[in-house]
């Protein structure tokens, strides 16, 4: 058994509390138009690209709370199904594995993995082995990668700075005002999609990924929001997990207060300046360097991925069919999920030149009910941008503010929430109860802290997610109680489970 990285431990966590297809990352080739391959000499193919990368092959099981990496039950192979929907919704088998599929619907191909083993620049290796392999040919071969190790490794040499970046930037993400509504959600769920081209300018010493994530903050401060955040995806690839499959990413939040008479030229480069502090704590998980953090699927309502590909989202690789990167998994993580395809040439920096994006937008219908003005509202300002960049960011073009929401500022974003029902208020349980010497005794344990007193609040001791399963699991064996993770959450001190389990 391996256990698994900080990135695959919080998706783990998130998909136990219901996150449906959220964490499918389909990928579709459709070879009409082009010779398809061989059945046989397909499956032969998907069976190499295992082979190649045996993170595919896995299933993760837990023991004593803590998930590891184990083979699967069976090795993927090669299936046949009825449609391409079926095939990227049907659900997966966690602790028994595969964590990837392939189904050839007619002359279609449908990859799926979950994202436990798998992020955005994985879809472009496997596609690249698995043509490889269907040609009769062979990728360079690829050393060895321990990437949890390494990771915890660079993780703990960071955590303390981490700690400290973060306790001066750090707010619980409210509400997110839109037209016609609010944006809340932070759980994976059922979603709809809509898919649009951007074009993005190319500014002077800005990247067109810090040019888009300024003109969506602003976008977002027209609406009514003095203080914005919106989480994005991160790669956390080294050197040595060049060629790997893998979840090599990271979430983190962006927060701006954008000020309205600044123009947009000065707004982008401090957010820049921001994102470039961020970067040096890629790796670090917020929930260890946050205390207190609840398990979501996204950190935030509003959240950005952002890679280069292919053309429009869809691009052929030489003799193998055409290829959807974009291919939606019928769900959405949070509230709005804007993933973008940039198809510029990073070498070319004249505008006139530079491809346009495609925006792939997942929301949630019951949140967002007009995808259509929202990417409308987003292209109205990027062509103001691309007109006049030093424009201030109160004269772009976006709709009237909406004033009928109540709009948390960053006097109140950071302010503690007000006593949840059944939380531990200090008085409720009845600490005399000998289970509490029980739960007592598993907490010191796994926390290798003692004594623990009944109020003591776990994350202030140094617990975290990973901590609070272990506990979880080691006192569904030991005692016989099962206490949910948002529970345990919501009541973070001994006194506050015991409260829960009596109640």
């Amino acid at each position: 058994m391996t256990q698994v990285s900080f990135a695959q431990h919080g998706m783990w966590v998130t998909e136990r509390m219901g996150a449906g297809s959220a964490y499918h990352m389909p990928i579709v080739i459709r070879f009409d138009g082009s010779p398809a391959p061989d059945p046989a000499v397909l499956a032969t193919a998907c069976a190499r690209v295992v082979e190649r990368h045996p993170l595919l092959g896995r299933a993760v099981r837990e023991h004593d709370g803590v998930p590891h990496l184990v083979p699967a039950a069976r090795a993927p192979s090669l299936e046949t199904g009825e449609s391409v929907e079926e095939a990227v919704g049907r659900p997966f088998d966690l602790e028994n594995g595969p964590l990837v599929r392939f189904t050839l619907v007619g002359d279609t191909l449908v990859i799926v993995a979950h994202h436990l083993v798998f992020d955005g620049e994985s879809k472009d290796i496997l596609v690249a082995d698995l043509a490889a392999f269907a040609a009769g040919a062979a990728p360079p071969p690829l050393g060895p990668l321990d990437h949890a190790t390494g990771q915890q490794e660079r993780v703990a040499a960071l955590l303390g700075e981490a700690r400290a970046f973060w306790a001066g930037r750090w707010r619980e993400p409210g509400d997110t005002v839109v037209p016609g509504g609010a944006l809340r959600s932070r759980r994976g769920g059922p979603g709809r999609l809509l898919e649009f081209t951007l074009d993005v300018p190319e500014l002077p010493g800005l990247t067109r990924f810090e040019v888009l994530l300024a003109a969506l903050h602003v976008l977002l401060m027209s609406y009514g929001n003095a203080d914005v955040v919106t989480a994005i995806d991160l790669s956390t690839r080294t050197a040595d997990s060049e060629g790997h499959i893998g979840p090599f990413v990271n979430e983190l939040p962006v927060f701006s207060s954008p000020p309205p008479d600044a123009p947009f030229v000065t707004f982008a480069a401090g957010l820049r300046a921001e994102l470039r502090s961020l970067y040096t704590y890629r790796e670090v998980p917020l929930a260890r360097a946050v205390a207190g953090l609840k398990p979501h699927a996204a950190l935030a309502p509003v959240s950005v991925s952002y890679r280069r590909g292919a053309a429009h989202g869809r691009g052929s690789v030489t003799g193998f069919g055409e290829v959807d990167r974009l291919a939606f998994n019928q769900a959405v993580r949070g509230a709005l999920q804007l993933q973008v395809l940039d198809h510029g040439d990073p070498s070319d920096n004249t505008a006139m030149s530079a491809p346009g994006m495609t925006a792939s937008l997942r929301y949630d219908p019951g949140e967002l009910t007009d995808p259509v003005g929202f990417a409308d509202d987003l292209r109205a300002v990027l062509a103001a941008v691309a007109q006049d960049p030093t424009r201030p960011l109160e004269m772009l073009p976006t709709r009237e503010p909406v004033v009928a929401w109540p709009v948390p500022s960053s006097s109140t974003a950071g302010a503690a929430p007000a006593t949840a029902a059944g939380e531990d208020t200090g008085a409720a349980a009845d600490l005399g109860d000998p289970l509490a010497a029980e739960i007592r005794a598993i907490w010191e344990e796994v926390l290798k802290l003692a004594p623990i007193e009944p109020h003591d609040d776990i994350f202030e001791l140094g617990g975290h997610s990973l901590t609070i399963t272990q506990i979880i699991a080691r006192m569904r064996k030991r005692l016989g109680v099962e206490v949910e993770l948002d529970d345990f959450f919501d009541n973070p001190t001994i006194a506050g489970v015991l409260q829960v389990i009596r109640r």
